[in-house]
């Protein structure tokens, strides 16, 4: 989102409090083509990584577009249409994870590695 200068980007963690997603992400931007232009670029991040979404609504309209990647859900508003849902208010039982300045943009798909799980299983 930075990289398309959206304002006001907040990660909210919501694992404890639904089941619908661990993580949100709320960005905002100055017109429907910036809202747009935003989401398209963390569609093509991420799918560069191997993340595609599993929804991808509100493009036609651009005020509010919602990018489902399953854990992680992106809302790009327009400032006007933020202010209106205040989605921030609604989830303000969730905790905010602070954005790194320097936070690095995927170019390559992460490494994955097998974790192997062990249960020990107590004889009674």
């Amino acid at each position: 989102m930075l990289d398309k200068k959206a304002l006001d980007v907040q990660v909210l963690h919501v694992a404890p409090l639904t089941s619908i997603a661990d993580y949100l992400v709320i960005g905002s931007a100055e017109s429907d083509r910036q809202t747009r232009a935003i989401a398209d670029s963390i569609t093509d991040v991420l799918s560069r990584v191997g993340q595609r979404p599993l929804s991808l609504e509100g493009t036609a309209s651009g005020q509010w577009v919602l990018i489902d990647f399953g854990d992680v859900v992106a809302h790009v508003f327009r400032h006007d249409t933020r202010s209106h849902y205040a989605l921030e208010r609604l989830w303000s039982d969730a905790r905010s994870v602070p954005i790194p300045d320097d936070a690095p943009i995927p170019t390559a798909a992460p490494e994955r590695r097998m974790i192997q799980k062990t249960t020990s299983r107590k004889m009674v």
